[in-house]
């Protein structure tokens, strides 16, 4: 997990599990030394999208009154189906990023000029070191344009065919979080708000921002993770894993990216769960969760104050032991 200061660029947490003990030398395994949130790249799954409508928005192609016809649930480009789970019929880009429609997104993906995509995706910072200096800091993977054909466009637009970090990955949604200004990042403390470059227009941003909060709503496929008292608006992705000579049908990649509070974004955050084996396996399920209790703690840690009043305790009777008690139950 990775959660930035989307004010000032300061990474404020970073963590990987499993962790090590460097003074046990007798566990040391070159593997487990490695901080993987910079220099492991995994193809994001559908955390991608949002940056895609971006492209859309930034072109003046889209705006949040549009509405993209997803029937009748899959769309075959070239030779290859883009299947959703439901024909989702005519739906706005909100509901296409609320319900993750892969057809939805092909169909963004491929009416933009490749060249826009590019452009935005590069200012956003895919397909390059960020400016932590940290040793060992990937690029990612992020092929140039001139190189592209529809069907690896809209294998991109669902988080395939490209690869990011983990850092990448939240300093693009801190971008987005901070209204089109892409601040560098910093390990170090820093004095005051670094001067950041424009990679997004303001308008732009606030609408993906509002979209993204369907992602987050009760219908959403990122309902776990809602914040009490804060809004939130984010992307999940679940992504197959890449093998020898294809993709496992049984290995996956469960990720969350978001900013928090969604009304003055303070935190980007990004959980990245390489192959759960609870039970479940989607973004939705197993790493949004992580982000609702991992920011919720730091927001109010940080005394940002909530968009809305939580409910305040109500007392309830219990009895311990044949007495009859009070306590509190937070709503």
């Amino acid at each position: 997990m990775v959660v930035l200061d989307i004010d000032n660029g300061e990474v404020i947490a970073m963590v990987n599990q499993p962790p090590y003990n460097p003074n046990d030398r007798e566990q040391l395994e070159a593997s487990t030394y490695r901080n993987r949130a910079v220099t492991d790249i995994f193809e994001p799954g559908s955390s991608i999208k949002p940056f895609f409508v971006a492209a859309g928005l930034a072109a003046g192609k889209y705006d949040d009154r549009s509405i993209i016809d997803t029937s009748p649930g899959f769309i075959k480009v070239g030779v290859k189906p883009f299947e959703d789970e439901h024909d989702f019929g005519a739906i706005n880009i909100a509901t296409v990023l609320a319900k993750s429609s892969n057809v939805g997104m092909a169909k963004i993906a491929l009416s933009l000029p490749p060249q826009q995509i590019w452009t935005t995706l590069t200012h956003l910072g895919f397909g390059e070191v960020t400016t932590s200096g940290y040793p060992g800091e990937s690029a990612g993977l992020f092929p140039n344009y001139s190189r592209w054909r529809p069907i690896g466009i809209a294998t991109m637009s669902h988080g395939y065919g490209l690869s990011v970090t983990p850092l990448q990955l939240a300093h693009a949604y801190a971008t987005i979080g901070s209204l089109g200004l892409s601040r560098p990042v910093s390990f170090l403390r820093v004095d005051g708000p670094p001067q950041g470059e424009r990679a997004l227009e303001t308008p732009v941003c606030r609408e993906l921002v509002g979209m993204l909060e369907a992602v987050v709503a009760a219908e959403g496929t990122g309902k776990l993770a809602a914040i009490p008292g804060y809004r939130v608006a984010g992307k999940t992705g679940t992504a197959y894993k890449a093998t020898a000579g294809g993709y496992s049908t049984d290995r996956y990649m469960a990720v969350f990216g978001g900013v928090a509070p969604a009304t003055a974004p303070r935190l980007a955050a990004v959980v990245v769960i390489d192959e759960p084996t609870a039970g479940q396996h989607m973004g939705g399920q197993v790493a949004a969760p992580v982000f609702s209790r991992i920011v919720g703690g730091a927001l109010r840690l940080l005394a940002v104050a909530p968009d809305e009043p939580v409910n305040a305790p109500e007392e309830i009777s219990a009895s311990v032991g044949g007495r009859a008690v009070r306590t509190a139950a937070l709503q």
